[in-house]
C-alpha cells in the first residue's frame, strides 16, 4: 500500500475510534488492530500476539512504578491543610511586593506543584484557599483567575511531574535528567508570571488593593512553620533522586510515606480519608497505565507500516530549517491542546514527532520539556482545557470569561517556549552539571 494512504488511513481510524466517544485507550487499541489487518494484512491471531507481547513488556516496566506513588502521594496531600499552610507562610513574604497576595498564586502553585506532579490538582487545592482570600479583600478577578489558571499548569513541568514519567518511558531517556531540565524553565515562566502581575498592579494598583497587605502570622518562626512541610517534601523526593540515592520509583514510594506521617502526626488522616486516596490514586492510575500500554502498542503498530519514517521522510523533503520546524509542531501542539488531555496527546503523537525532531538535531531531554510546555498551554485552550474547568468550577465564572483572564499568562508561556528554542541551554545546562 502507498505510504501516504497507509497514513491517512491510521489518522482516520483513530479519529473515527476517538470521535466515537470510546475510551482513549481503546481507541488506540483498536486504531492499532485495524491499521494492522487493513494495511498490513496481518491476519487476527498475529495481531493478538503483538498486542500480548507489547502491552505485557509496557505493563511490566519499572519506571512506571512511579506513576501511582506519586498520584498517591498527591491525593494524600490534597486532603491536607498543606494550602492553607502554604498560603500563610507565603502571604507575609509577598505582602510588600506590587500585586502583594497575588504572587501567592503563582509562588504557591510552583512550591505545590513539586509536591504533586498534577496540574489539576495543584489548580484546585491552591484555588480553593487563595481565590477566597483575593476575593475578601477585593482583588482584581482578572489577575486572580488569570495568574492561577496559568500557574496551575506548572503542575506538569515542575518535578516531579507525572507527564515528564510518560515522555522518559515512551522516548527511553532518564527520567532524573527530565526532573532536572523542568527546573530552569518552570522558574522563568513562574518569574514571567511575577513579572506581569507586579508590572500590571504598579500601572493600576487598584488591581491589589494596599489595605490588602496584611498579615496575621508575619514572624519568621511562624513563616518557617507554614511552609517547611512543603519544602520538606520536595527536599526528601528530589533530593533522593539527584544525589542518587533513590531512583525515581524509589523517591516516589519514599514521598508516599513522608507525606503519610505529615497526614498522621498532624492528626489530619482518618481511615476514610485513607481509603478514599487509595481508592483515587488506583482509578487515576490504571487510566494512565492503560493509556501508556495501549500507546506502546499503537507506537509498535505504526512502525510496522513505517508511518514515522513517512512523515519523516515528508517533512525533511520540505526543507524545513529547524526553528520553522519548531513553529509548526507548537501549532501542530496548540490544535491537539483544543481537543485532547496531555497524557493522550503524549502518547499518540510522540512516536510520530520525536524521530521528526531528533532528525533536526534537537536534543530528546530538550523536546520533552518543549512538549511538555505545548501540553500546558493546551490546558489553558478551551474547549478542553482542564484547568478552565476547574477555574470554572471554583470561581463560578463563564468558561469563556476563565479563558479571556488566562489569555496573558498563555502568552507569556509561549514567550518562554521562544526563549528555550533560541537558548536551548537554558534546559539542558543543569542536567550537565548535576
Amino acid at each position: 500500500m502507498d505510504p501516504v494512504q497507509s497514513t491517512l488511513i491510521v489518522f482516520a481510524v483513530l479519529l473515527l475510534c476517538l470521535a466515537s466517544g470510546l475510551w482513549v485507550f481503546l481507541a488506540l487499541i483498536l486504531t492499532s488492530g485495524l491499521s494492522l489487518f487493513l494495511v498490513m494484512d496481518f491476519d487476527p491471531a498475529r495481531i493478538g500476539s503483538i498486542a500480548n507481547l507489547i502491552i505485557v513488556r509496557s505493563a511490566t516496566s519499572w519506571e512506571l512504578a512511579a506513576v501511582p506513588m506519586f498520584i498517591w502521594m498527591g491525593e494524600i496531600m490534597f486532603r491536607t491543610d498543606i494550602s492553607d499552610r502554604l498560603f500563610r507562610g507565603l502571604a507575609p513574604i509577598v505582602q510588600r511586593l506590587p500585586g502583594g497576595l497575588l504572587h501567592v498564586n503563582v509562588i504557591g502553585s510552583a512550591l505545590f506543584a513539586a509536591v504533586t506532579g498534577s496540574s489539576t490538582a495543584t489548580t484546585a487545592t491552591v484555588g480553593k484557599v487563595t481565590l477566597t482570600e483575593l476575593a475578601r479583600r477585593k482583588y482584581s478577578d482578572r489577575l486572580a483567575i488569570g495568574s492561577l489558571t496559568g500557574s496551575g499548569s506548572l503542575g506538569l513541568l515542575i518535578p516531579p511531574s507525572i507527564a515528564l514519567i510518560i515522555y522518559g518511558v515512551l522516548a527511553e531517556v532518564s527520567i532524573a535528567k527530565l526532573f532536572i531540565a523542568g527546573i530552569v524553565p518552570g522558574v522563568l515562566i513562574a518569574f514571567a508570571y511575577s513579572a506581569y502581575i507586579a508590572g500590571r498592579c504598579l500601572i493600576t494598583p487598584a488591581l491589589a488593593p494596599q489595605e490588602a497587605e496584611e498579615a496575621d502570622e508575619s514572624s519568621l518562626g511562624a513563616i518557617v512553620k507554614n511552609v517547611s512541610p512543603v519544602f520538606g517534601l520536595i527536599f526528601v523526593v528530589l533530593g533522593s533522586i539527584y544525589t542518587g540515592w533513590a531512583t525515581p520509583s524509589e523517591a516516589a514510594a519514599i514521598g508516599v510515606f513522608v507525606a503519610m506521617v505529615f497526614a498522621v502526626t498532624t492528626r489530619q488522616m482518618t481511615f476514610e480519608i485513607f481509603r478514599q486516596t487509595i481508592i483515587n490514586a488506583l482509578k487515576t492510575s490504571c487510566m494512565v497505565c492503560a493509556i501508556l500500554m495501549s500507546a506502546a502498542f499503537l507506537s509498535t503498530a505504526i512502525g510496522y507500516m513505517h508511518v514515522p519514517r513517512n512523515i519523516a521522510l515528508f517533512i525533511e523533503s520540505l526543507e524545513l530549517s529547524p526553528y520553522v520546524l519548531i513553529i509548526a509542531l507548537s501549532l501542530f501542539y496548540i490544535l491537539l491542546g483544543l481537543f485532547l488531555d496531555g497524557i493522550s496527546i503524549i502518547v499518540m503523537s510522540l512516536p510520530i514527532t520525536l524521530p521528526i525532531v531528533l532528525q533536526a538535531g534537537f536534543d530528546p531531554i530538550w523536546y520533552g520539556i518543549f512538549l511538555i510546555i505545548m501540553i500546558e498551554l493546551g490546558l489553558m485552550t478551551p474547549p478542553v482545557g482542564l484547568n478552565l474547568f476547574v477555574m470554572q468550577s471554583i470561581s463560578r465564572k463563564p468558561i469563556y470569561r476563565v479563558a479571556a483572564y488566562a489569555a496573558p499568562f498563555f502568552l507569556l508561556m509561549c514567550l518562554v517556549v521562544v526563549l528555550i528554542t533560541v537558548w536551548p541551554e537554558l534546559v539542558l545546562w543543569l542536567t550537565r552539571i548535576l
